[in-house]
């Protein structure tokens, strides 16, 4: 007897990527290739947030700034006919990032600092816990995790 599900290693395997803009493509195919078969709204809704949070991890932690910094991305599902995507970050260059927590005047009319807050619009919730949770810790990683409903499931 199997302790761990089998679970189809395409559709629900962790990436890891360089931490480096110029790979955000890849990100999107391969996100795209491991929900194959998903509704086509929830691809495109999973790839947009995906490529915020990922663009956020490379441009705002180590995962950016350290030559051999990277960004792992996951799927999973936690619940029945919930999917969550995961990105986790190389760790904060410094203090925990603090994350919008509502929207403003000012955020809602800047041209940059609104990813999280479509993140927050287009998924069922999101949230972020740093990858160890002990004080001392903190700037080992950050997780930024959002959940979308499967609706209907696979196709």
């Amino acid at each position: 007897m199997a302790i761990v599900p089998h679970v189809s290693p395409a559709r629900r395997r962790a990436r890891i990527y360089p931490g480096d803009l110029s790979r955000m493509s890849a990100v999107r195919a391969d996100l795209r290739a491991d929900l194959s078969g998903f509704d086509e709204d929830l691809i495109e809704i999973a790839t947009l947030c995906a490529s915020e949070m990922v663009a956020n991890a490379i441009e705002h932690t180590r995962s950016g700034t350290d030559p051999d910094g990277r960004v792992l991305r996951a799927l999973f599902t936690p619940e029945p006919g919930v999917l969550r995507l995961a990105v986790v970050d190389d760790g904060a260059l410094g203090p925990f990032p603090q994350v919008p927590g509502g929207c403003s005047e000012d955020r809602t009319t800047a041209e940059r600092g609104r990813g999280l807050l479509m993140v927050e619009a287009l998924s069922l919730r999101w949230g972020t816990y740093p990858v160890v949770p002990f004080p001392f810790c903190a700037d080992l990683g950050t997780t930024v995790w959002a959940e979308f409903a499967l609706g209907g499931g696979e196709r």
